[in-house]
């Protein structure tokens, strides 16, 4: 039986985190900009700070699994 949940959260926080498709923190011009397609080292750096701590709160945490069949 495969655990699904690690593929489909991981998927769904990288779109979520990815910076500057729904928001950038920080931004360039302030601290949070939204839907602006550009970005920085610093804030690749702060969204996989998020997305790591997510990934450890939903997989680790709360052992959210997803089965199938």
């Amino acid at each position: 039986m495969a655990d699904w949940a690690p593929i489909v959260i991981g998927l769904v926080l990288f779109v979520i985190f990815s910076p500057g498709v729904l928001f950038q923190l920080p931004g360039k011009g302030k601290v949070v900009e939204f839907c602006n397609l550009q970005t920085s080292g610093v804030s690749v750096f702060v969204h996989s700070l998020f997305f790591f701590g997510f990934m450890v709160i939903f997989l680790i945490a709360i052992q959210v699994h997803i089965g199938s069949g």
